[in-house]
């Protein structure tokens, strides 16, 4: 599934979409940014309640197809700023991470 695909869902809301194409084949859910960072794979869709900068650092980092921010999390103007201009896809729901991973697995 593409990021933009998920994004035209109902329940989820595109924050950044600068690489909308991007393919997700899985999902890592985590908010110790240094486990994620270790743990999370390559094309995963990030589930997380954490909202700063360093969210974008790890998602680079771990090279993520997106970063699916659960229950409402907001992103402040410069994380969103950075995020863009890093590539990264970051969503946003009003879901919990677990409804949201539900969600996600009847989809993949």
């Amino acid at each position: 599934m593409k990021v933009s695909e998920l994004a035209a869902l109902p329940e989820f809301t595109a924050v950044t979409l600068p690489d909308a194409d991007r393919e997700i084949t899985g999902v890592y859910i985590g908010d110790l940014l240094s486990w994620v960072m270790g743990r999370a794979q390559a094309d995963d869709a990030w589930i997380t309640i954490m909202s700063n900068v360093n969210v974008v650092a790890v998602a680079s980092l771990a090279d993520v197809a997106c970063v699916l921010l659960a229950e409402d999390v907001a992103l402040e103007d410069a994380v969103k700023e950075t995020a863009a201009a890093r590539g990264i896809n970051v969503l946003s729901s009003p879901l919990s991470a677990y409804d949201i991973a539900c969600r996600l697995h009847s989809l993949l």
